[in-house]
């Protein structure tokens, strides 16, 4: 037993040694572990609706977002540094400590180096865009599923005078009959008339 942790512990100590001094430092700065590694989610806590005052009554309990701050045990360093972070006492909200940017610089020497694992849960993960845009799609209004753009106005009425042109031209032939028959316009009642030159 003792002989496997010594094993690990030489195999960990190596791996610190090839890591680049930029993760070494945000290793040092964040541990693995103290940080949560998963994406934030809404707590909630179970609060009673009945008033203390009748002790008879049953109790019903509501899931509600959870206000209160979090344990003093916990060490602003021990905050995901890629997630904004709330001051319970002021109610002031911070940026991420590292900004989007170098979040993706070290998600990518964290990939090459295979300790992907070891970071805290950020959005430039590999996957997390792709997940994030099947959830909540394009966000562009006609990109869903059964949506279409609205276009302008000459493009939703497009279709409808192609449907006419074709219509016209396939009466065209009878249409230049009828004419040629009333004599090149004399006594043409309908549209198209004669021109001014008399010619169609």
């Amino acid at each position: 037993m003792a002989t496997q942790q010594l094993g690990r512990a030489a195999e960990q100590v190596a791996l610190a040694k090839s890591l680049p001094p930029r993760l070494l430092r945000f290793f040092a700065r964040y541990p693995p572990g103290s940080v949560a590694q998963t994406a934030p989610t809404a707590a909630s806590t179970t609060i009673s609706t009945t008033p203390p005052s009748d002790p008879n009554a049953p109790v019903t309990e509501a899931s509600t977002p959870s206000t209160t701050p979090p344990s003093s045990s916990s060490s602003p360093a021990l905050r995901n540094p890629f997630l904004p972070s709330k001051n319970y006492t002021t109610g002031t909200w911070y940026g991420p400590r590292y900004g989007l940017r170098q979040q993706a610089d070290l998600v990518k020497l964290a990939q090459t180096h295979g300790v992907l694992d070891l970071l805290p849960y950020t959005t430039k993960l590999p996957g997390e865009k792709e997940k994030r845009r099947v959830e909540k799609g394009l966000r562009v209004k006609g990109t869903g599923v059964g949506e279409k753009v609205k276009g302008k106005g000459w493009e939703r009425t497009l279709k409808g005078k192609l449907a006419l042109r074709r219509k016209a031209m396939e009466r065209m032939p009878s249409l230049v009959q009828e004419w040629k028959q009333k004599g090149h316009g004399r006594g043409w009642k309908k549209w198209p008339k004669a021109g001014g030159h008399g010619v169609l």
